[in-house]
C-alpha cells in the first residue's frame, strides 16, 4: 500500500515537474525513517510540519524592519514569509520546479529570527561572541532539529534532508557557492524580490522617504513610468500601491523569463546535473544591477534612518541586559528549559530563549525582570 501511495506522488510529479526539478522519489529521506503518507509527498509533510510549529506562529509577533511603535501597517516576519512563499510558488509553478519543496523552504527560511529583526540578531551575536556567535539561519536548524517537540521517540520535526540542506546553505552563502538545488536558489531569489518591494512600500507608507525621492532609482523609475502610462490623477496612496505592485511584477517576470531561457538552453537531465553545473538561479544582469542600486538606497536612507536607529538601539540594550541577567541568574529561565540549560550551558540557553521571544513578550519580560531593581 505504501508503494502504491508513493507511486501516486511519482505519477503526479512525472506529469508536472521538469527533469531538473527535485523529485520526491529521489529524496534522501529523514534521519528517523517514517512510512509514506497516504496522499502527501515528503516535502508536503515538511511544509505542514513547519506551518504547525510553535516557532512559525511566533513570527506573527516579530518585526521585519519596522517596529510596532510605528503603527501596524508594515510587515511582520510572518507576513514577509507568506509573501516569499507566494512569489516562490508562482515562479516554481511556471518553471515546473517542485512547489512543495519550495514552499517548505520558504516557510522555514526566517523561522529562526529573534525579536527586533536584524537589530536583535546583531545584539545576540555580540552576546554570544564567546560561544560562536548567533545566526538566525543556524538557529532555524536548532529549532526544527532540537527545540520543537512533536514526537515521542525523538526531538525536532524530522524534516527531509533536502530541506535541512537548503537551510544549512543559508548560514554562510559565501561558502555555499553552487551545488544547491534549484528550489533552494529560487527561494533566495524570491526572498530578495519580496523585501525589496515591501521595504519600499513600508518606508513610503511610514513617511521615512517619499516616492519622489526614489524616482531617480532605475527600478523605481521604470515602475513609476508603467503606472503613469496606465493611470492618471492617482492619489499618493494609490500611486504607492500601484508602484509596489509593478515592482513585484517586474522582478517576478524577470525571474521567470530569464531563468526559463537559461534552463531551456541548458537542458539539465536531472536535479543533480543542475546542481553540479555553474548555473545560478537569479535575476537578469540588468535587473540585478538595478536591485543593487535600490538596496543601497534602502540601506542608507531607510534602514539607517534616525527614527529606526534610536528604536533599534533601545531594543538592543534590552536584549543585552536580559542576556546578562539570565547568565547571572539562570533560575529566571523557565523550569522546562532547565534540562537543556544543563546540556548546552547557560549562555547558549539564554541566547536560545531570547531568540524565541516575540517583540511584545521580550518587552514585557524586560519590564518584569527589571521593575524591582529600578
Amino acid at each position: 500500500m505504501e508503494t502504491q501511495n508513493r507511486s501516486l506522488v511519482d505519477e503526479r510529479e512525472q506529469l508536472i515537474l521538469a527533469p531538473h526539478a527535485m523529485f520526491s522519489r529521489d529524496s534522501a529521506g529523514r534521519l528517523h525513517a517514517e512510512a509514506d503518507h497516504p496522499y502527501r509527498g515528503p516535502f508536503q509533510r515538511d511544509r505542514d510540519r513547519i506551518l504547525h510549529s510553535s516557532a512559525y506562529r511566533r513570527l506573527s509577533g516579530k518585526m521585519q524592519v519596522f517596529t510596532g511603535e510605528m503603527g501596524d501597517y508594515h510587515r511582520t516576519r510572518l507576513t514577509h514569509t507568506q509573501e516569499v512563499a507566494t512569489i516562490a510558488r508562482t515562479v516554481a509553478r511556471v518553471l515546473r520546479l517542485n512547489e512543495d519543496l519550495v514552499e517548505a523552504l520558504a516557510l522555514m527560511h526566517d523561522i529562526g529570527h529573534p525579536p527586533y529583526g536584524h537589530a536583535g540578531e546583531d545584539a545576540l551575536n555580540e552576546c554570544a561572541a564567546a560561544i560562536g556567535g548567533f545566526s538566525h539561519n543556524r538557529f532555524a536548524l536548532t529549532i526544527v532539529q532540537e527545540l520543537e517537540i512533536r514526537y515521542d521517540g525523538f526531538t525536532g520535526l524530522n524534516l527531509t534532508r533536502e530541506v535541512l540542506a537548503g537551510q544549512t546553505s543559508r548560514i554562510d552563502k559565501s561558502k555555499a557557492g553552487l551545488h544547491r538545488l534549484l528550489e533552494v536558489q529560487l527561494v533566495d531569489a524570491a526572498d530578495s524580490a519580496t523585501y525589496d518591494a515591501h521595504d519600499t512600500d513600508d518606508a513610503i507608507k511610514l513617511n521615512l522617504v517619499s516616492l519622489s525621492e526614489m524616482e531617480h532609482l532605475g527600478l523605481i523609475a521604470r515602475c513609476v513610468q508603467m503606472v503613469r502610462a496606465a493611470y492618471t490623477n492617482l492619489t499618493p496612496g494609490l500611486m504607492r500601491k500601484a508602484t509596489v505592485h509593478r515592482l513585484i511584477g517586474l522582478q517576478v517576470n524577470d525571474l521567470v523569463s530569464h531563468n526559463s531561457n537559461e534552463l531551456k538552453a541548458r537542458q539539465f537531465p536531472s536535479a543533480t546535473a543542475a546542481m553540479a553545473s555553474d548555473f545560478v538561479f537569479g535575476p537578469s544582469s540588468e535587473i540585478e544591477e538595478m536591485k543593487g542600486e535600490l538596496e543601497r538606497f534602502l540601506y542608507e536612507r531607510v534602514y539607517r534612518h534616525p527614527r529606526l536607529v534610536e528604536i533599534r538601539r533601545a531594543a538592543q540594550a534590552r536584549l543585552k541586559a536580559m542576556f546578562e541577567r539570565y547568565c547571572t541568574c539562570p533560575d529566571l529561565i523557565p523550569a522546562h528549559y532547565q534540562p537543556r540549560l544543563q546540556r548546552v550551558g547557560v549562555q547558549q540557553m539564554a541566547i536560545e530563549y531570547l531568540a524565541g521571544m516575540t517583540d511584545h513578550f521580550c518587552e514585557e519580560t524586560y519590564r518584569r525582570m527589571f521593575s524591582s531593581s529600578g
